[in-house]
């Protein structure tokens, strides 16, 4: 800042109101914040840009978080009310299933060469049984003939819930981990993990998602970004 100074540059005024309304909206260690101000210079809402995470992933979880911060509910700000972040956070994802912006069934996404990479925005439960308590998501890559690398990226959210996936081929009848192709367990909440299964010929798979936890009932959202990787695609960026 000295060095700074000596060139000419001018501190910002601190002493604004906006300056100061912005200033208590910064998430201590987050590199970008976006901040919802009402025009009174209220904070209304606070999305760090490491926690875009469900359900404010994606262009109708940041819609969704506008929605919330005109509504009054405060997102991002929960840690700073009486209530607890985890209860708060499980409340968002109910109505987040509830309103439409996330879903946690019927979930399905089709990969092809022009479109080998897609985004799929849900939650998972955790239930006494293990078959019962899956999300599922139908990963269709027939149209890789040759092969190739399914790629599955997994974050999840920041809930209490630590998150299990199994990958299981689209015959598999009795959906249990020991019938998993590859798995990820036990991610901790709002952490990521990689799903890497090699296939010799295009084909449907499944993705299970389920909560760690023994506890019935608990919620917790996640991203995965599912992918496939070609040797003719490696080739391309090269």
């Amino acid at each position: 800042m000295g060095l700074r100074q000596q060139q000419g540059f001018k501190p910002f005024d601190k002493t604004r109101p906006l300056a100061q309304a912005i200033m208590k909206g910064w998430k201590k260690h987050s590199p970008a914040d976006s901040l919802v101000l009402s025009t009174e210079l209220e904070l209304m809402g606070r999305l760090p840009v490491n926690e875009r995470a469900s359900p404010y992933n994606g262009a109708k979880g940041y819609l969704f978080f506008l929605q919330e911060s005109l509504d009054g509910k405060l997102p991002g700000l929960r840690e700073e009310s009486s209530e607890p972040q985890p209860k708060d956070w499980d409340t968002v994802l109910e109505t987040a299933v509830e309103s439409g912006v996330i879903k946690d069934n019927s979930l399905s996404v089709g990969l092809t060469y022009e479109h080998p990479e897609k985004e799929i925005l849900s939650v998972f439960r955790t239930s006494e049984v293990e078959s019962q308590g899956y999300t599922l998501i139908e990963i269709d890559a027939t149209a890789f003939k040759e092969g190739g690398v399914l790629m599955i990226d997994v974050w999840v959210g920041e809930s209490k819930v630590s998150g299990s996936f199994d990958l299981f081929a689209a015959d598999t009848t009795e959906l249990v981990p020991d019938n998993a192709l590859a798995s990820v367990r036990d991610i901790p909440t709002n952490q990521r993990e990689v799903i890497k299964y090699p296939f010799d010929r295009g084909g449907v798979f499944k993705l299970g998602a389920r909560g760690s936890s023994s506890e019935k009932g608990n919620i917790n959202g996640f991203l995965a970004k599912i992918s496939v990787e070609t040797p003719s695609a490696k080739n391309t960026e090269k």
